[in-house]
């Protein structure tokens, strides 16, 4: 009989029946919220059997368009991710691959889970040229942590995971922080001589580690309240920008996951009624330079001037646009394959996730030399 279960950090998955190689399951919702999507579960005893595994609740979930043409991701050391063949009809999400080991994972997406934070966190600390700070806690206590770098005055920050379930915002924090502390790298430097940049990592930790696609443990989106944060019901935002309050803000990038379209692409502040001629030129000049530095991002699809409806103002990168006159953007990575630039493999990816962070370096410092 398999064993299924998400008894772990950043878990998530019900069952509802189990027979020999076959399982229907169901994914649990956000704590105290009404999303879910993200899922993240163990398989045990499946050495050799050929599986299928139903999300008997995939059509109610959050994005449920956002299931076609995707793949789950599989692994069998819960490190090295590939793709199952995956498929949806009837609102039902089907997993079938015949496992080659005893254990076998799936996930929504690769997963970033908290001792692969606090290991980046700690190797972080080491360097004399990292700042690392707990600006905050979360809902339940959690650390909300800060990383800064660069000695310039323009004030640069790059915020991650608000949507805990998205996790390729911390490959992409992996790759700019390697980026911006590779010696050798003319454009990290020439960041950190004009720029101080800080990094807000992982903005939705009890999200992560509960599970969630979207909500904090109060079941609050984080990314509508940037107008002005609650400090019961979302502190980690409130911390967030009272360390913003501090320094200024000079340019903002929020990264995100999508997961309906299969595109890297950006939402800005140019989209604000109320932005400056300097904000829309900025936005348009980081577009420009990451199109250059990127084969994988692309201007022709994103989301209509519309997008965030009258909560618009709660999003970071409209938020922080006007409490700063930043430049604010926000960064969409997809769940499935880049169409741009397709992986037959592993589709997007934490490597992809990884360089996007690394190319976006030099959009920023387009901005700023600008």
């Amino acid at each position: 009989m398999l064993e299924i279960d998400s008894a772990f950090e950043c878990g998530n998955i019900e069952v509802v029946s189990v027979a020999a190689n076959a399982a229907d399951l169901a994914i649990r919702p956000d704590t105290n919220g009404p999303w879910f999507q993200w899922f993240y579960f163990r398989v045990r005893g499946a050495a050799g059997r050929p599986l299928t595994l139903r999300i008997m609740n995939a059509g109610q979930c959050a994005y449920p368009d956002g299931w076609h043409g995707y793949k789950a991701c599989v692994s069998t050391d819960n490190a090295n991710w590939t793709r199952a063949d995956t498929g949806f009809a009837g609102g039902v999400l089907q997993i079938r691959h015949t496992a080659d080991a005893a254990e076998i994972w799936f996930a929504f997406f690769a997963p970033y889970d908290l001792a692969r934070y606090g290991r980046w966190l700690d190797a972080a600390r080491t360097s004399a040229d990292i700042a690392v700070r707990t600006i905050g806690t979360s809902v339940e206590g959690r650390d909300i942590t800060s990383l800064s770098l660069g000695a310039g005055p323009k004030q640069v920050w790059l915020i991650a995971r608000q949507h805990s379930g998205e996790t390729m915002a911390s490959w992409w924090m992996e790759g700019a922080l390697a980026r911006l502390t590779d010696p050798g790298d003319a454009i990290a430097a020439r960041l950190r001589q004009i720029a101080t940049i800080h990094m807000a990592p992982l903005v939705n930790i009890d999200g992560a580690a509960r599970g969630n696609l979207r909500g904090n443990a109060a079941g609050v989106d984080l990314n509508r309240q940037w107008h002005g944060p609650d400090s019961k019901t979302a502190p980690e935002v409130a911390a967030v920008l009272a360390a913003m309050d501090k320094t200024g803000a000079d340019f903002a990038l929020d990264i995100h996951g999508d997961e309906t379209l299969q595109h890297v692409f950006t939402d800005g502040c140019d989209h604000d009624l109320v932005a400056t001629p300097a904000q829309i030129a900025g936005v348009a000049a980081f577009n420009a330079a990451l199109l250059k530095a990127s084969p994988a991002f692309q201007t022709a699809v994103g989301y209509p001037v519309t997008y965030g409806g009258e909560g618009a103002p709660g999003m970071c990168c409209r938020a922080v646009a006007r409490r700063y006159g930043a430049i604010g953007l926000t960064l969409e990575m997809p769940f499935k394959d880049s169409l741009e630039a397709p992986d037959p493999v592993q589709d997007w990816s934490p490597a992809a996730s990884a360089r996007m962070g690394h190319d976006c370096l030099e959009a920023i410092l387009a901005v700023l030399d600008s």
